[in-house]
């Protein structure tokens, strides 16, 4: 991995970073200089603390290793300091952190199974995966250009994944448990785990047609689960409840006032509904069907994220979100208690969860989407319309991270990373099940290569335009929208495999 870790160093390096390098800072500078009782009180910079405690926690221990480069990034009132060596120890940070990735990801390949195995290494699926986990685009732009810890985050759901794979389901389920008072994010797949572990573990058999056998109930196996969550969540939030801080914490964690969308528009079913409201209310102002005097000024292509409300459609609250998430996670989690399939139905499950609350969730970030990519590369070397589906979304997801890297330096390197990933994914799976039909049809085709035109018109045309004044945040509401159909789609069509997968017959007995 040495290559592999030079590589991602020499980008590091860079002096050009995101705000996410300055919310890390932040943190750093508050859970070194302050006590932990005004953690999720200081407020001197607008980047406040809100990760769950294990996270906070994660930071303190950086910030004792952080004083060794330069102690004047942990201070709270540094607003924006970016020392040389404060950008150093930051991009270190986050290649060590990776170690438990790159552990997690060899954990995963031993779960494969290897019947598609060739002789050559490059063909074999599990050589294939470690490059689709370790290579990943978007984890290198999100990481490793841009700045955050998702890849020691996603190392973590990917270790715990690989544990239910080995029947190691308390490990699994201990993984999981601190994964989430890590980043609250994944409460996403939480219903996944919670099923498949209540129906895998605590019922210990099934019946000969595959349905649950109701008096193999273990109490002692659910009391184990309940003890695991029971502990790590008094670990983390023990001390803020002897503070009597629990809502304090917990209105940092879920802040609603935030908005529907992120400042860039997630590409999900709520960047389509927001861009129907858009051509409506157009239409309407032409028409003089609407009062332009009426129509709010902080309107969603402003690229801001307070709350506001549409034009001509019904306004979405968080409750509706809410509705909508769980509408839309039912049938994944109703087939993976009825249609049990073992580990590989409940990895189905947890990327619909994923992909369902990304789709429909409030105030939803776009990097949010590697929650469904990762997870669904350990499915795409099983089968070819796993790759298929698998194609289509990390393709499309990826795409949608280029607003991410804004500036002219940064353009030639997303395309070329962005290029080669993608050029390896299609080429080393079209090959890995070359003998099964094409992994694309050609709809699926003339929508992939219009990402093209579409970057085009976007980095390079649009510009040049009267338009840009006006409208600067249309680019965004392109790419937005283009790559909302296609991860629509490929949410459909694994929601389709899922329903249409026959359930394993099999009795089991532990």
């Amino acid at each position: 991995m040495a290559w592999h870790s030079s590589y991602h160093l020499g980008l590091r390096q860079k002096q050009c970073h995101s705000t996410d390098f300055e919310v890390h800072r932040n943190w750093l500078a508050i859970t070194h200089s302050l006590p932990l009782s005004q953690w999720y009180y200081e407020a001197t910079s607008e980047w406040t603390l809100d990760y769950p405690p294990f996270f906070a926690w994660f930071e303190y221990v950086l910030s004792h290793v952080a004083k060794l480069f330069d102690r004047e990034m942990l201070n709270v009132r540094n607003l924006n300091y970016s020392s040389s060596r404060t950008v150093l120890f930051q991009r270190l940070s986050v290649i060590c952190a990776d170690g438990l990735f790159i552990y997690a990801v060899h954990e995963c390949c031993k779960c494969i199974d290897g019947k598609k195995a060739s002789k050559e290494l490059t063909e074999k699926p599990k050589f294939i995966l470690s490059v689709l986990l370790l290579w990943n685009f978007g984890l290198i732009v999100v990481d490793h250009i841009h700045f955050q810890y998702n890849g020691f985050l996603l190392g973590l759901m990917l270790l715990s994944i690989a544990r239910l794979f080995q029947k190691r389901d308390l490990e699994g389920a201990i993984l999981f448990a601190v994964l989430l008072h890590f980043k609250h994010i994944f409460l996403y797949v939480a219903p996944a785990y919670g099923i498949y572990l209540l129906r895998s573990y605590c019922f210990t058999a099934n019946k000969p047609d595959g349905s649950v056998r109701w008096n193999s109930f273990s109490l002692a196996r659910a009391a184990s689960l309940g003890l695991i969550v029971f502990i790590v969540s008094a670990v983390s939030l023990g001390p803020f409840l002897a503070l009597n801080q629990l809502p304090q914490v917990f209105s940092r964690l879920f802040p609603f006032k935030r908005g529907l969308c992120h400042a860039y528009w997630a590409p999900n079913f709520w960047a389509l509904y927001n861009a129907v409201d858009k051509l409506l209310s157009l239409i309407g102002l032409q028409l003089k069907l609407l009062d332009p005097n009426k129509i709010p000024k902080a309107s969603m292509t402003s690229g801001l994220v307070q709350q506001f409300e549409h034009t001509v459609l019904p306004t979405v609250t968080p409750l509706a979100t809410f509705i909508c998430t769980l509408l839309a996670i039912l049938p994944s989690v109703f087939c993976l208690w009825f249609k049990p399939q073992g580990p590989k139905g409940f990895l189905r499950c947890l990327i619909l969860c994923a992909l369902s609350a990304f789709m429909f969730g409030w105030h939803v970030h776009e990097k949010a989407i590697l929650l469904a990519i990762l997870p669904m590369s350990l499915l795409s070397v099983g089968k070819a319309g796993d790759a298929s589906i698998f194609l289509i979304l990390s393709t499309t997801g990826h795409y949608s991270l280029f607003p991410l890297l804004f500036t002219a330096p940064e353009l030639p390197i997303k395309i070329l990373l962005m290029l080669l990933f993608t050029v390896y994914s299609i080429s080393s799976l079209k090959m890995l099940f070359r003998n099964e039909k094409p992994l694309f049809n050609w709809m699926e085709k003339v929508y992939l290569l219009g990402l093209g035109p579409l970057e085009i018109c976007c980095e390079l045309i649009f510009p040049l335009t009267s338009w840009q004044p006006r409208y600067p945040f249309t680019p965004l509401l392109l790419t937005s929208v283009y790559c909302a159909v296609g991860i629509a789609y490929a949410w459909f069509r694994l929601h389709v495999s899922v329903l249409t997968n026959p359930a394993a017959r099999r009795t089991k007995k532990q």
